[in-house]
């Protein structure tokens, strides 16, 4: 989760944004208040030019059911849900009520709040508890770095051949490849990226948009 794209320089990020759709009021008023009432934790939140470009993706490849892992105050499952359509369905998966009350408030304001179904708890957990057949058409994976494999075992088996899945924060600020940070959730991210290439079940890049987002379809 990062509010900017990585390596980029101010005015350049700005610009990018600036030739991005806009956000709308809802967006800008959930970005205001999620500063306001959780200001260590703003940057968790995506950016700008990643949230439409989660919706555009959505809708551009035909979506129709969706699973998050880590939703927090709800700016990047707002954008999913947007991409699907009226009749989708969103699995929002994550561990804390405080963060995900204003997720629903804002679901609610943006009228995607019948999309969206919301999970507390380990969402290992939830996603064990789920049939294992093929079901979702995109995923988006965004919560604690050193438990991406795990999600991930998870959720290929479960999604439709064709499918989408998307992981954030994929170069950890450029940390990747600094081997003397041996910080767990580095070296998490960094086992993650090396299981994908090995994986043969998928087709995947590593894009440099925010702060690295993985995107892969299930072949």
């Amino acid at each position: 989760m990062t509010r900017t794209s990585e390596n980029l320089s101010p005015e350049l990020h700005s610009y990018i944004v600036a030739h991005t759709t806009p956000v709308d009021d809802v967006l800008a008023d959930l970005v205001a208040e999620t500063e306001r009432l959780f200001p260590d934790y703003k940057g968790m939140q995506i950016g700008p030019e990643q949230g439409v470009f989660t919706t555009l993706l959505a809708q551009a490849s035909g979506a129709r059911d969706v699973v998050e892992v880590g939703t927090f105050t709800g700016y990047s499952s707002l954008c999913l849900a947007r991409g699907i359509p009226d009749d989708g369905t969103l699995l929002a998966c994550d561990v804390s009520d405080e963060w995900t009350s204003v997720a629903r408030r804002y679901w609610q304001r943006a009228g995607v709040d019948h999309k969206i179904t919301l999970r507390i708890g380990p969402a290992l957990d939830t996603l064990r508890a789920l049939p294992r057949e093929p079901r979702f058409d995109l995923a988006f994976v965004d919560a604690d770095k050193t438990g991406y494999i795990g999600y991930w075992e998870e959720l290929v088996p479960r999604m439709r051949p064709g499918g989408l899945l998307l992981a954030d924060n994929t170069l950890s600020h450029g940390r990747v490849v600094e081997r003397s940070v041996t910080a767990e959730a580095v070296q998490g991210i960094r086992d993650f990226n090396d299981h994908l290439v090995a994986d043969d079940r998928v087709t995947q890049v590593l894009l440099p948009i925010g702060d690295g987002l993985t995107l892969a379809r299930k072949n």
